[in-house]
């Protein structure tokens, strides 16, 4: 957890802009400049896992659903689901 508390403010102090937030160029300088863009990946994915890493652990039971790459939850074959 203190990892993930870890990388959340690393994300608000380099990342956080006032529109909302920006990559930087390069993680090997002290102040390093942005990209002065918003990936949409970052809110679609990086902000999705970040909410399931500090979610509790039934949020999505993982002995019926498998999260694809983009976080979203797929049902596993085979598996019954509430409906």
């Amino acid at each position: 957890m203190a990892t993930l508390v870890f990388l959340l403010q690393a994300l608000e102090k380099h990342c956080r802009t006032e529109s909302g937030y920006t990559g930087i160029r390069d993680v090997y300088q002290a102040n390093p400049p942005k990209d002065d863009v918003q990936q949409s990946f970052f809110l679609a994915e990086t902000l999705k896992y970040l909410y399931l890493l500090f979610s509790e652990d039934d949020l999505i039971p993982l002995d019926k659903w498998v999260l694809n790459t983009e976080a979203h939850p797929i049902p596993v074959k085979g598996v019954e689901h509430p409906s």
